[in-house]
């Protein structure tokens, strides 16, 4: 029989008057169809998708004034609620300081002496005052200082962000700008303005997301614990989660469909294109500054 000419370990040439005597391995078979796939070019499906939605407007009296849309990326759904988990979970443990610590029995003050004799006290033996079973004593297993903080995706986090606000969209409300309502800081008129807007203080926590706050502004709302008024500097998951009723101004779905919709992404890689632009710009420089230092001493002679 003639001989078989292998030129990989999944693919056999034999002469068209040969056979092969037993049928492929099962390892055999499993490379040749593992090969096989990844020779095939398989279309990549994006992880994130944009949806626009609808978003009521409603003035400052709380009357309709038509509709706003919130077009921002959103996860799968199959993976959204992975995304937004690791993202409250990620936010929450960051914020523990570890600062927490107990003293342990080497390190409490005292019981340096054996309080009494070993034997004949008909006591139980006793080495020092400081053990962990006596009042005053170390503590067993306490805590230590220790860092706590974890590390997210900075894209992963921004797609947690947008997720939430946009499974949100059904509680919340746009209005204009509220700034300029309040000419003096009084607790009283800000709670009867979120009654027209929708919200009860003393039943539902209320999130106001706002590009700009002023002074009077945040002197009238400081005094109403389940109200949180956020701005793209403190804006952050859990509270999204937390709140009952979100309150949109127009600047701020503005900011939101700019900086979380899908064409933030082509914005940011193309300052990425950008950077190594100007990165290859500069070597570029620097090597034509030194052949110019180089050239320097042979004129001078």
């Amino acid at each position: 029989m003639a001989k078989c000419l292998s030129f990989s370990s999944s693919t056999f040439l034999c002469p068209p008057s040969t056979s092969l005597q037993r049928p492929l391995s099962k390892s055999s078979s499993i490379l040749h169809s593992w090969s096989r796939q990844k020779q095939q070019k398989r279309p990549l499906t994006l992880s994130i998708r944009a949806e626009a939605v609808t978003i009521p407007v409603i003035t400052f009296d709380g009357e309709n004034a038509g509709t706003a849309s919130l077009d921002i990326k959103t996860a799968r759904p199959e993976t959204a609620r992975a995304v937004v988990h690791r993202g409250v979970v990620t936010e929450l443990q960051n914020r523990r300081r570890g600062t927490a610590s107990t003293l342990t029995r080497g390190e409490v003050r005292g019981g340096g002496r054996k309080p009494y004799k070993q034997k004949g006290s008909g006591k139980a033996r006793r080495g020092s005052q400081r053990t962990p079973l006596r009042p005053g004593g170390g503590v067993i297993f306490g805590p230590k200082p220790k860092d706590w903080s974890i590390k997210i995706n900075k894209k992963e986090k921004r797609l947690a962000i947008s997720t939430a606000l946009s499974s949100a969209a059904v509680d919340s409300v746009v209005i204009d700008s509220f700034n300029e309502k309040f000419d003096t800081p009084k607790t009283k008129n800000f709670v009867a303005a979120l009654k027209n807007w929708g919200v009860e203080p003393s039943e539902d926590h209320a999130l106001i997301f706002t590009t700009e706050l002023s002074e009077k502004v945040r002197l009238s709302s400081r005094n109403i614990g389940s109200l949180k008024i956020l701005t793209p500097r403190t804006l952050n998951l859990y509270d999204i989660l937390r709140a009952d009723k979100l309150i949109f101004t127009k600047d701020g779905v503005e900011y939101l469909n700019k900086m979380y919709g899908l064409k933030s992404a082509i914005r940011e890689g193309d300052e990425d294109e950008d950077e190594d632009e100007g990165g290859e710009e500069g070597e570029e420089e620097e090597e034509q500054s030194e052949e110019e230092s180089s050239e320097t001493p042979e004129t001078a002679q």
